[in-house]
């Protein structure tokens, strides 16, 4: 039986998502920090900050957390990093730790940055170490939040956490450089993991919450292709191995199933179609084991 700690906040509904889908649904209510998993390999469950969760699972407090990486590398825990899990508050992909400055700014590099300079952030350890390692000495605030709109009349930059950039450029702010790229990760405590009971648990977790994962990502697709058009559409089909192919009884017809990346089947449907396909079948995954 393992204990885990699950992020609140920007990561909360995203990871009771995939919790979910993976079959290990998280029950609570909205006021509940203590909630169950309706499975007999999980113990205590938590729900708390993600800059938190790093320093507990190191600890021990915890043997398996989600946090996000800049969390991990911004606590410095000594922790192992299981997977990545590839989503973030809005969804799938991953964030970035920038540095940004006032619009009105004329600088546009971080090396333009001036000698003294008021920089606030959530991530001082980070901070410290990027300026430390270019050179330039600056003065560091730690921020409780809304770092963007202390910017320019508190600070004169801030390190900020973003998606897109889309907040910093509605207040008024440009990116001018990146301290690291994060997602979500899924950690262990060093004990729980060289423990053999418990390493078997984990591995299993990470089994089906990364399947989920890879099955987002992916489609299946499958159809009917007559013989005299066989082999124009294989010729297209990509697949995790090969696609698998059998007979139709009684006519002269192939039916083709295969796995392709999501991203792509807009685009493959008409071409599958065009070169002779029939009654094509996109099927979402829950999930890919490999």
């Amino acid at each position: 039986m393992i204990s885990i700690a699950l992020p609140k906040g920007s990561l909360e509904a995203q990871t009771l998502q995939l919790f979910k889908e993976a079959d290990l649904e998280v029950r609570r209510t909205d006021r509940d920090y203590n909630p169950r998993i309706s499975d007999d390999r999980f113990g205590k469950v938590k729900i708390l900050r993600p800059q938190e969760i790093p320093t507990y699972v190191e600890k021990g407090y915890f043997d398996l957390g989600i946090s996000g990486l800049d969390w991990v590398r911004e606590t410095q825990a000594d922790v192992v990093e299981l997977a990545n899990l590839s989503y973030s508050k809005t969804g799938e992909g991953n964030v970035r730790i920038v540095i940004a400055v006032s619009q009105d700014e004329s600088i546009s590099s971080v090396q333009e940055i001036r000698a003294g300079s008021r920089v606030t952030t959530e991530y001082p350890t980070l901070t410290k170490k990027y300026f430390n390692e270019i050179g330039i000495p600056v003065q560091l605030f730690h921020s409780f939040g809304a770092s963007e709109a202390k910017v320019p009349d508190l600070m004169d930059v801030v390190v900020d956490l973003t998606e897109t950039g889309t907040t910093l450029r509605r207040n008024g702010l440009k990116i001018i450089g990146q301290i690291m790229e994060s997602y979500t990760v899924l950690i262990a405590h060093h004990a729980a993991w060289e423990n053999p009971e418990k390493r078997k648990i984990i591995q299993e977790i990470v089994t089906l919450l990364v399947g989920v994962i890879e099955g987002r990502q992916q489609v299946l697709l499958t159809m009917n292709v007559p013989t005299s058009e066989f082999e124009a559409v294989i010729a297209l089909l990509p697949a995790m191995k090969k696609p698998t192919v059998s007979r139709l009884h009684g006519i002269e017809y192939y039916s083709i199933q295969t796995v392709v990346m999501k991203g792509v089947v807009n685009k493959l449907i008409p071409q599958l179609k065009g070169a002779g396909a029939e009654d094509i079948l996109e099927i979402p995954i829950s999930k890919i084991v490999r």
